[in-house]
């Protein structure tokens, strides 16, 4: 058996402080970049000219390559480590910026236009997907080398919380810095990733597997009776989420009769609310739960059915942010608790895989939601929180009938 194959008879009770932090990094560069992305598209593609079906279908598209992607990365940080696959995907995401935003730059001063510019943009920000999603496999994977089944849980909340970070801190900057240009934010987001892959690569250590690559990692399927329930959960809570999220921009717009930076500032406000409410519950509770994961799962997507009926009786902008807080409480519940679900039901050579799979359900979620949100908002502005609201009370049922998956014995 060659020292890649071998296994550490246990495994490090918490992952270290400094590896957190560096790992905290780029997960908080990713995020940032990403909620400049939800905040500054609506307005970005109507100032060029696309239509809302035409601009949430990038992301709907783009999630189906991440959702392709994400596993096969979990399982190539099983063969050649945790760190070269977290790097791969933090540069892909800091290039592929800069050429997304190149794209849109040539169609806001005519150079490209129309279904052309369109096919483009969806072409980069796909080719940008399909490298971008080895990161959070690489992470969430890494975390779990280096934290014992006691920690798990508490070990990958701590982790959520950069997303919410991130969350929380996009949009702020996306607003200020939208004055600057629709553009800018994307700049500076492939800036902050940059820097982030310099740390990641200069810091941090190479962990467990680091050695010569294995000739075969296990494939897990989105059909393990391990996993389902946490997969189904994971799919079902960000279609909803995606369906609402990608349509607020244009909600907001068209009930403040804003222009497309402050329809920008306003919907960055609105998902800096929900992100603080994730963070809030991570922080008081998912770090601090000791008890079946399914059970935080539960609880968070009866927060998300509060959500959705907030948003779909909402007359203002009062009525949107308390449904986005109640979402962001509800996200800051499932999170953490599908990941760490889904590590302990599996075996340690089989971390990269659960990794990449769980990595994979949000942008699945965001395969059907955005574009079916888009097109029921056409129809009325109330649909999209209706559908999420249907979505998410048939996921609730399904986990209430699921049984607590037994936890796998420590390799």
């Amino acid at each position: 058996m060659s020292s890649a194959d071998a296994t550490p008879s246990s495994a490090p009770s918490r992952l270290s402080r400094s590896s957190f932090f560096i790992l905290i990094t780029g997960l908080l560069a990713n995020a940032i970049g990403q909620a400049f992305i939800f905040a500054i598209l609506p307005p970005l593609g109507r100032e060029v000219a696309l239509s809302e079906v035409q601009t949430t279908s990038i992301i709907s598209t783009s999630a189906l390559v991440f959702t392709f992607c994400s596993p096969w990365w979990g399982r190539r940080s099983d063969q050649i480590g945790r760190k070269i696959v977290i790097v791969i995907g933090l540069t892909g995401y800091a290039v592929g910026t800069v050429i997304f935003a190149g794209v849109f730059a040539l169609g806001m001063k005519g150079i490209l236009s129309g279904w052309t510019l369109y096919f483009t943009a969806l072409f980069f920000r796909c080719l940008q997907s399909s490298v971008m999603a080895a990161t959070s496999p690489g992470v969430t994977a890494y975390a779990a080398d280096h934290s014992s089944r006691a920690f798990r849980t508490q070990t990958l909340a701590r982790l959520g919380t950069a997303n919410s970070l991130g969350v929380i801190i996009g949009p702020v900057l996306a607003g200020l810095l939208a004055g600057l240009g629709l553009l800018f934010p994307l700049y500076v987001a492939a800036l902050f990733t940059l820097i982030a892959v310099f740390t990641v690569w200069k810091y941090l250590p190479e962990g467990e597997f680091s050695g010569v690559a294995r000739k075969r990692a296990p494939r897990l399927s989105f059909l393990d009776s391990r996993l389902r329930v946490y997969l189904l959960s994971a799919i079902g809570t960000f279609t909803g989420f995606s369906a609402i999220q990608q349509t607020l921009g244009f909600r907001i717009q068209d009930s403040l009769s804003l222009s497309g930076v402050e329809t920008a500032q306003y919907t960055g406000a609105a998902l800096m609310v929900s992100a603080f409410f994730t963070l809030a519950l991570q922080l008081s509770v998912a770090q601090r739960y000791a008890g079946p994961a399914l059970n935080l799962v539960r609880m968070g997507l009866v927060c998300n059915l509060f959500a959705a009926s907030f948003v779909a009786l909402a007359q203002g902008l009062t009525g949107l942010i308390i449904g986005m807080a109640f979402m962001g409480a509800g996200l800051g519940l499932i999170g953490p608790a599908i990941a760490a679900g889904a590590s302990l039901a599996v075996s340690r050579d089989e971390q990269g895989g659960a990794a990449g799979l769980i990595t994979a359900c949000p942008a699945a979620g965001f395969v059907i939601g955005p574009i079916l949100g888009g097109a029921l908002y056409q129809l009325n502005a109330a649909y999209p929180p209706i559908f999420a609201g249907i979505i998410t009370f048939c996921v609730l049922l399904y986990a209430l009938k699921s049984r607590v998956i037994n936890i796998a014995p420590e390799d």
